[in-house]
């Protein structure tokens, strides 16, 4: 029974997962092996926790039983045809990425970035910046993307009074269904918050920028792929945009020459949402449940179709 992990766990984490693994279970962690041993044990692999190299899928390895991605998204893996059961994390992460996607739109509106910075530098502004301060309190919000961390956004916005429309192709909880809904809605709509997946790649296209009512922010905590940057970029450097919160960039880590370090009205968090100082033993845990059922012939937690992107 070889388990290949390719999730890079501390020490302390490695002695917690192999405390919870039957004893005949040989464990190969990734990040212990030489580089020349890796993809040879991948390949020898009955059970993979982790999201091994896009390429070792050239060949899937004979054994393979079982896979447990330690990501909700799995995108760069849907080109494979797989007969195993394959299970990602689901909602381990909305929570953590709709707190820190709320916090840093309240960053912005509240300038807590500029003040932090002025607390480095011992720098006292103070009432000035009041009189440029903004309310999330009753805004007009649009969540791209009915997945759990639009649903975790919305139950945490409506505790603010926000006015809020959700967009979802199937979902019969959306307000929104189409991209006309969509570009209906953007001009009377303060705040967009993106948290697609990254099967969505190119939704929020310039037109829909440019269909945004002056003054609005932008914030993505889903994919960078899912909107035109470009155009992004190009409406808060013209000022029709007030400002853009953004966990995800098309590129990571983002290009030194890129303008959105730069930008004062833009809040950078480099897809950082979904962390907490237990992420790695929560995915263990739902690992080693997963692997439970498995072997007990139970329902898989979270299982998904690679294919179908959900």
């Amino acid at each position: 029974m070889n388990l290949f992990v390719v999730t890079p766990l501390s020490a302390a984490n490695q002695s917690l997962l192999l405390a919870q693994l039957p004893p005949q279970m040989v464990v190969h962690f990734k990040n212990q092996l030489p580089e020349k041993e890796q993809y040879t044990l991948f390949q020898r692999a009955k059970y993979l926790l982790g999201n091994p190299p896009v390429d070792w899928w050239k060949t899937p390895p004979p054994e393979l039983q079982f896979w447990q991605l330690d990501s909700a998204g799995f995108d760069a893996y849907q080109h494979l045809m797989l007969t195993i059961p394959v299970c990602n994390v689901g909602d381990y992460f909305a929570w953590p990425c709709a707190e820190s996607i709320v916090a840093g739109i309240m960053a912005l509106y509240r300038h807590i970035d500029q003040l932090a910075v002025l607390q480095l530098h011992k720098k006292w502004v103070g009432t000035p910046l009041r009189f440029s301060m903004k309310l999330l309190h009753k805004q007009q919000v649009v969540v791209l993307g009915a997945g759990t961390i639009g649903l975790a956004v919305c139950r945490i916005l409506r505790g603010f009074g926000c006015s809020i429309k959700l967009m979802a192709r199937s979902n019969p909880a959306a307000q929104m269904h189409t991209i006309e809904d969509l570009r209906s809605a953007l001009p009377h709509t303060d705040l967009v918050i993106s948290c697609l997946p990254g099967t969505a790649h190119g939704f929020f296209t310039a037109g829909l920028i440019a269909a945004m009512k002056p003054g609005s922010v932008f914030a993505n905590v889903g994919r960078g792929s899912t909107v035109d940057e470009p155009a992004l970029i190009a409406a808060l450097q013209a000022g029709h945009l007030g400002g853009a919160v953004l966990d995800v960039t098309a590129a990571e880590p983002l290009p030194v020459e890129n303008p959105l370090w730069e930008m004062k009205n833009v809040l950078l968090t480099q897809h950082t949402a979904g962390g907490s100082s237990t992420e790695d033993a929560g995915k263990i845990n739902i690992f080693v449940d997963n692997l439970s059922r498995l072997l007990n012939n139970q329902p898989l937690e979270n299982q998904i179709d690679l294919r179908k992107g959900y």
